[in-house]
């Protein structure tokens, strides 16, 4: 696999992203491939499950249908492809705690409109766009099966974080800048700070 192209595909992400995934992570991700695998397909669910909540909420706004449409069916797709490799590896899909990491940067999210509009592309844009940051972390070290998959990933939700800052700047009147700045400065310290256990966007791992 040319980890050169992989380069080329994340270099605006990471860009992007005030900070790279810790190495402890990736160690703790291949020692834990198991809730890797389900919190990743968590994951997915979960992104779909927001796009479509987003579609209920704002259906006035049709830019943000026709993309939050697409979205949710890739992600869905994605969902799929997580849980029926975790079936041909004999991994029970578990219930699992959700991380600190989504619902630490919900916290940021202002209440009033549209400021909770653009707040929330902002956080998806940043959620997607770390996503992506992690299989690129992750593919040098996996095995073939996971470095494919996680290799398609990197094309289709490469662009997600896009279409998010898109929308986000689409209904501000302002510049987002600030906004951005801001939820990726509580982003770099989930992800650079100490979590008490292993999820696909956890922190830096201190535990056994």
């Amino acid at each position: 696999m040319d980890l050169t192209n992989i380069d080329e595909i994340v270099s605006d992400i990471r860009s992007f992203l005030l900070c790279s995934t810790p190495k402890s992570w990736v160690d703790a991700a291949l020692a834990n491939l198991p809730i890797l695998l389900i919190d990743h397909a968590n994951c997915e669910k979960k992104a779909a499950s927001t796009a479509i909540g987003m579609m209920y909420k704002y259906i006035d706004r049709k830019e943000l249908l026709a993309k939050m449409s697409k979205l949710a069916r890739e992600e869905l797709v994605h969902f799929d492809q997580v849980t029926k490799i975790m079936h041909t590896r004999e991994i029970e899909y578990i219930p699992v705690t959700a991380a600190r990491y989504a619902s630490s940067l919900h916290k940021e999210v202002r209440k009033d409109e549209p400021n909770q509009l653009i707040d929330k592309c902002i956080l998806g844009a940043i959620v997607e766009a770390r996503s992506c940051e992690r299989f690129a972390a992750l593919i040098p070290f996996l095995d073939e099966e996971l470095a494919k998959f996680y290799y398609s990933l990197l094309k289709s939700e490469g662009r997600h974080f896009r279409d998010y800052l898109t929308l986000a700047q689409m209904y501000s009147d302002i510049s987002i800048d600030d906004r951005i700045d801001h939820f990726l400065t509580v982003e770099k310290e989930l992800i650079e700070s100490d979590d008490d256990e292993f999820r696909f966007h956890s922190g830096v791992p201190a535990f056994n």
